[in-house]
């Protein structure tokens, strides 16, 4: 299975033929993987893999649900959906936008942001329809996780669903940081994806790790919604550039998702969980309902949002300095066209060099005829 075009073939184990075959190397690691499946001495091992582990059936009204909780064993799950993240992007990059950019004859620059915003385009938008499934009500289930973010703390067994939501969310974000080296990223643009790589995951696994899915599921929801925007609206302008209404729109939801953010945390975090009756350390029942670990989380999630804040309106400041800058210049360049004064005589005036008389005609002498 080939996901790019051998132009040109470089020697093995050398730096261009791992980033050129990097998507193939994977997808034999995952046929390896899926091929101990086959047979019963390696299948135990390969399950682990695949399927989220650490489950519990429990009985309810309606019969036994199955749930899960987290372990050690996720790492190897984590593993295996990072090497389908590489081959997604690969599938993603071949099949789609590389037709694109051979069409739009982008500069190196502004395809680098193109790939990227492409990329995250489809993960947004999958994420985000993926988190608003799972917070509808399963079965049995009348609340909406909407309602009790902090009720019965800690939500320890979670469903499938939302289990193999969180495992996949930290094996994408995971193979975004050896995409920089497959992809060539430059580097004044390394530091940059580096930083909301680096958020993402902080944020997604302290979530996961501290019982906090219910609400990583809702701020999730909003932030994936908000940057969906953002690169379809950065999409629309590398098409055309006149495209710049999306980018406004971009620019409400962004505000309005670090308003619902910070709201949402202090709710939940700051306001639900210490009037909770499990106050204190309990590492085996999964309860971190600490002042300490409250206020780290919430100082946490505040910086963030602010930094983000800061650099949103620093943006918005350059750009709007940017703008008043190009009509000072345009309205100067326009008074700048004085219109050059006629020189007048008594016959008529002078026009590029062409003596005319006032009714457009040329003063000739005429001639006297003979009477």
């Amino acid at each position: 299975m080939a996901f790019r075009r051998r132009n040109k073939s470089y020697p093995f184990f050398s730096q261009e033929f791992l980033i050129q075959n990097h998507a193939d190397i994977v997808f034999s690691l995952v046929i390896f993987i899926l091929i101990g499946l086959m047979f019963e001495a390696t299948a135990k091992t390969a399950i682990l893999f695949i399927q989220p582990q650490y489950n519990v059936t429990t009985l309810s009204p309606e019969g036994e649900v199955t749930l899960y909780h987290y372990g050690w064993k996720d790492c190897a799950t984590i593993l295996f959906y990072f090497f389908i993240a590489i081959i997604l992007h690969a599938v993603v990059q071949e099949y789609l936008l590389d037709k694109v950019n051979r069409r739009l004859h982008l500069s190196k620059s502004k395809n680098t942001k193109f790939n990227e915003s492409g990329q995250l385009c489809v993960f947004h938008l999958v994420s985000s329809v993926w988190t608003f499934k799972c917070q509808l009500p399963s079965r049995g289930n009348t609340a909406c996780l909407f309602l009790n973010l902090w009720e019965n703390y800690p939500h320890v067994h979670l469903r499938f669903q939302v289990k193999f939501f969180y495992l996949t969310q930290l094996a994408y974000w995971l193979h975004a940081l050896p995409e920089l080296y497959f992809q060539k990223v430059r580097k004044e643009e390394i530091s940059r994806q580096l930083q909301y790589i680096c958020l993402y995951l902080l944020h997604i696994s302290a979530a996961y790790l501290l019982n906090l899915s219910r609400v990583g599921l809702v701020l999730l929801f909003l932030q994936y919604v908000s940057e969906l925007g953002f690169h379809i609206a950065r999409l629309l302008y590398f098409t055309d550039e006149n495209h710049q209404k999306m980018f406004d729109m971009w620019a409400v939801s962004f505000v309005f998702t670090r308003m619902s953010t910070l709201t949402l945390m202090f709710l939940s975090v700051g306001f639900g969980l210490s009037r909770a009756e499990n106050q204190g350390l309990d590492l085996d029942m999964g309860n971190f309902n600490t002042v300490l670990i409250r206020m780290t989380v919430l100082l946490l999630v505040c910086l963030t949002q602010s930094w983000l804040l800061w650099k949103f309106i620093r943006f918005q400041l350059r750009r709007w300095r940017e703008f008043r800058h190009e009509q000072a210049v345009r309205k100067k360049a326009a008074t700048k066209q004085p219109l050059r004064p006629l020189k007048r005589d008594s016959l008529g005036h002078h026009e590029n060099g062409v003596l005319k008389a006032e009714n457009g005609a040329s003063p000739r002498t005429k001639k006297l005829k003979s009477p």
